[in-house]
């Protein structure tokens, strides 16, 4: 039965550690993760072993700005995927008052290690500031349960859009384009 519920999560894009959570808890309400709702306000990043491209950063001092958070992992070939779209909107929309914040929260091991980190960041191009959670303390802080997950927050650091796993690209910039008050990019 773990073998066909674990093929049914890969296949749905659900990571083994949140399928592992999620049996561990039972669907508990006790546990830790509860995703975050559309209007709640943005966690800060905590327990962050370290940053790259750029300084710490919390969501205080970007307040005014619009925000995305995308979680990620370096080995995950879900989130080599989406990384050139997350990279191509830091480009066009960074002097326009977006902040892009990827937030690396390991699966495995060899992910925990920092030179494999800034290897991967190197190799994807990636110039967006990265935060290395490996204590899964954003992660937590933000009810996350999957690879990728890309979380939009408006100037007021209220959540206004989410979006877990592939996909969903032009929706994703389109909620971008409307928070920073660009015109639809088709019109």
């Amino acid at each position: 039965m773990f073998d066909r519920l674990k093929m049914a999560a890969i296949a749905a894009g659900v990571s083994a550690v949140a399928l592992l959570a999620g049996l561990a808890y039972g669907g508990n309400a006790d546990y830790p993760a509860t995703l975050l709702k559309t209007g709640a306000s943005a966690p800060d990043f905590k327990g962050i072993d370290g940053w790259l491209n750029s300084p710490p950063l919390d969501m205080k001092q970007l307040k005014g700005k619009v925000v995305l958070v995308d979680f990620w992992t370096f080995d995950c070939i879900n989130c080599a995927h989406t990384i050139p779209h997350v990279e191509d909107w830091y480009a066009r929309y960074r002097d326009k008052g977006l902040v892009v914040v990827g937030v690396h929260t390991p699966e495995y091991s060899f992910e925990h290690d920092a030179g494999n980190l800034k290897n991967a960041i190197k190799r994807f191009g990636i110039q967006y500031p990265i935060a290395q959670d490996n204590q899964y303390a954003t992660w937590n802080a933000y009810g996350n349960q999957y690879w990728p997950a890309v979380y939009l927050f408006d100037q007021n650091g209220r959540l206004a859009f989410s979006h877990f796993g592939e996909g969903s690209y032009d929706e994703t910039e389109q909620q971008i384009r409307t928070l920073l008050g660009l015109k639809d990019k088709h019109g």
